[in-house]
């Protein structure tokens, strides 16, 4: 399950996918509407991947939390993120017994069982087997692919190869110009995230 690219905006309900990097912002899509947005660098944005959960011991980041709660109900969502106070820490407890109680707030639970549920709902929390199934398919389809580009260019063998018929050799390579998706304006965005969610 990965979490870089899933954010949580201030001031905007769910959550959002980053999609590209715009002059002054970063574009993101809502994950359930699938509706565009620009998000600016005055904004806080926060990527998922980086939230972690106080514990007694070293903190959790979420992604460890998220899979706390998948062992706990399976293929089902957690349970009503509008529960009581009482009810949301003591569920929180069950699925990690050592959590600070007095830095994690009922206001953070609340936060993370809803993300949770929403990716739950969006079928996105994957973990072991299925997102291992998944990278093999991936590794074949590809494998696949490479076999054929191979097979072509057996046919003829008087013609050029893929590598050959590449740009000149003085254009910059895909590798050389792409841009990584940790883009400036979000991590510039991105404040100093306390280790566990914030609020009361």
């Amino acid at each position: 399950m990965k979490l870089k690219d899933i954010l949580a905006i201030s001031g905007y309900p769910g959550l959002f996918k980053f999609v590209s990097q715009g002059r002054n912002a970063i574009i993101v899509e809502n994950l359930e509407t699938k509706k565009r947005m620009s998000a600016f660098g005055s904004e806080r944005i926060t990527s998922l991947e980086d939230i972690s959960v106080y514990t007694d011991e070293e903190d959790l980041p979420l992604v460890d939390v998220f899979k706390k709660i998948f062992e706990k109900e399976g293929n089902k969502p957690t349970i009503d993120p509008k529960s009581p106070p009482e009810k949301l820490k003591d569920y929180f407890s069950e699925i990690i017994p050592g959590y600070d109680r007095d830095r994690v707030y009922t206001s953070d639970i609340k936060k993370i069982l809803t993300w949770y549920n929403l990716m739950h709902r969006l079928k996105m929390v994957k973990f072991d087997e299925e997102e291992e199934k998944e990278g093999k398919e991936q590794v074949s389809k590809e494998k696949k692919a490479g076999d054929s580009v191979s097979a072509t260019e057996k046919k003829a063998p008087g013609s050029k190869t893929a590598d050959q018929a590449k740009k000149p050799s003085g254009s910059k390579t895909a590798g050389q110009t792409k841009k990584t998706s940790g883009s400036k304006v979000l991590n510039q965005s991105k404040k100093a995230v306390k280790k566990g969610t914030s609020g009361k």
